[in-house]
Formats: C-alpha cells, structure tokens, sequence
C-alpha cells in the first residue's frame, strides 16, 4: 500500500487518549527517521505546520529549525504575528525571511490558478533549499501535508505541499501528519499542548493570498484583498463569529464594475465573501450571516477600501465548488 493512502483500519482521532496514542508513534517514528540530523521545517503559523512544530520539538528538540516566508501573500499583520508567537511564546529556533518581491515578480502576469500554485511551491522549495545550504547538518525538509491535501491532488487541483521534491534537492521529507484530516489535526494539537488559538486559527492555504486574487495578481488588488479581508476577520471576531464558521475570506476577481462615487463614475474590483463550515475539508455547508452584519461589513470595505466598490456573497457548498476558488 502507497504510504500516501490512509488505511481503512486507522481509527479516526476524537479523543485526547488516541491523539496521544498518535503522537507517541510518530515521536518514535521521527526519532527513527532523522537520528541525529537537523530538519528545516515551513512554518506558517497554521494548524498544520504549528502541530508539525510542535511534535518535532517534542521528538527531536533544537534539531528542529523553523523558517517563516513572507511571500508578500499573508494577510494583514500575519507574519508580525507568526514571529511573536513562536519565537517569543514558542522560543522556537525560528529563522524570518522576507521574499515578497522575489514572489510578486515571478507571479506578475500569471493568471493560471495552477501556475499561481506550482510557481509559489517551487519558490518556497528554492527558498527553503538555499536557506538549508547555510545550515550544517540539514538532510530533512518538514511539511504540514494533510490528507485532504493528497486526496484533492488528484485530479482537484494541485497542492504545493503534494508530490514529492525536486530530483535536485537534497532532502528528504518528513510529513508525520500527512494521514490526518483537518479535525483530527485540531485534536492532536491540543493534546501537544499549543494554544487554542492556535489550534484553531483560520486556516489558509500555502499560497496565501495567491489564491484569493484571483487571475494575474497586481499589487494594488492585492494590497485592497489584504485590507477588505482584514476588516471582515475583524468584524466576525467583534460579532462572535470567529469560534462559530470554520472558515470565512474575502477573494477579489480582476474584473472591475462600474460604480458611483461622490457622484462620480467610480469602476472598482468586487470582493467576494466566503463563509462555510466542516469537520474534516472535504464538504463544506454556507454559513448564514446575519444580513444586519453583512450591510454593515459591506460599508466598511466599500468606504474604506480604496479600489472595491460591490460586496458579493458566495452560497455555494463543496461540493460543487471548493472551499478556495482557486
């Protein structure tokens, strides 16, 4: 059976007595892996990665060196945060690097949803190989991978995280929660101990706000993403909404609408708010917003955000559609 294939006998994690029984085996299975070497882990700051952190401190300790990319495609004061959580509150070994130009220009022009994701995955690839090759002693590269990211790889659309590296890289993988669907992840990170903010932080995928400027990313429609969904994460913390959907966005298409402003012919971008719960990333039902909060997010971002003029709302399940839109 391929390792990437989860075996039907594999109880599905609930409690914190599985989770415990899980991490005891991976611990064991990682020590065995890596020896003594030293592992470079892709630490975004999201569930995923936080309890790969996590269970690799607790396996192999100080061998562990985390790195944080800022592909310029993280929301609005993320990496701030990334960098005083783990390193401040984690004192994990946490390296920053600030690659926001280097991701922009390789993305200028690119509007293939797929190209978008093998370009940032490449990236980061090239960024974690060059960052290993100043660090004695690196022959491992960690990986958040979870299951649904396997299982949408094959014929959904393509995941960075999925597939195996670069012939030319040397290094090998390790992914001990590449089994695990999304609440099992959840369930495993509070038995290790982390925050439950942390545990359950909203999920973003690895190519960030790549994927949420929809088409060829331009700076100007990046940057007014970044701000609309910064004020709708504000304003479902401020309603009590953030404990409640398991995942809500904002995605900008690059097509504009004609709108008036000031009495003026005003053509701005839409933002398209996305709400929706799971358990496990597979399906996916709509959240029903109050309309009374929607009016008001909507006359925030349309006063505030300087390039949209129309709030839109995505009603549409997975399936048929993805959580993502691209």
């Amino acid at each position: 059976m391929s390792s990437n294939v989860r075996p039907e006998s594999m109880e599905r994690i609930t409690t914190p007595e599985l989770a415990n029984k899980f991490i005891e085996e991976q611990v064991a299975a990682v020590r065995e892996q890596v020896g003594d070497k030293r592992v470079l882990l892709a630490l975004s700051g999201g569930v995923d990665s936080s309890v790969v952190a996590a269970l690799l401190i607790r396996a192999i300790g100080k061998q562990l060196v985390c790195v944080h990319v800022n592909h310029g495609l993280m929301r609005k004061g993320e990496s701030e945060q990334v960098i005083e959580v783990f390193r401040n509150q984690m004192d994990a070994n946490l390296v920053y690097i600030d690659a926001t130009d280097r991701f922009l220009d390789l993305l200028t022009g690119v509007s293939d949803p797929e190209k978008k994701r093998k370009i940032i995955g490449g990236e980061f690839i090239k960024v974690f190989d060059e960052e290993a090759s100043k660090l004695e002693g690196i022959e491992f590269l960690a990986q958040g991978t979870i299951y649904p990211d396997i299982l949408e790889s094959h014929g959904v659309k393509a995941h960075h995280n999925v597939g195996g590296l670069p012939e030319d890289m040397k290094m090998e993988l390790v992914e001990p929660v590449k089994l695990l669907f999304k609440d099992e992840v959840r369930v495993v990170g509070e038995a290790l101990g982390l925050p439950h903010s942390m545990v359950y932080r909203q999920p973003f995928p690895g190519p960030g706000l790549g994927v949420r400027c929809l088409g060829a990313i331009t700076r100007d429609r990046l940057n007014a993403l970044r701000e609309a969904d910064a004020i709708l994460r504000e304003e479902f913390d401020k309603n009590g909404l953030a404990g409640k959907v398991w995942q809500y966005f904002i995605a900008v298409p690059d097509f504009k609408s004609v709108g008036v402003r000031d009495g003026k012919r005003y053509e701005g971008w839409p933002a398209i708010i996305r709400a929706v719960n799971t358990t496990d990333a597979m399906t996916a039902t709509i959240e029903e917003i109050p309309y009374a909060l929607l009016h008001h997010i909507t006359d925030r971002i349309t006063h505030e955000v300087e390039g949209i003029n129309r709030v839109v709302m995505d009603l549409t399940p997975k399936p048929i559609g993805t959580i993502e839109w691209e």
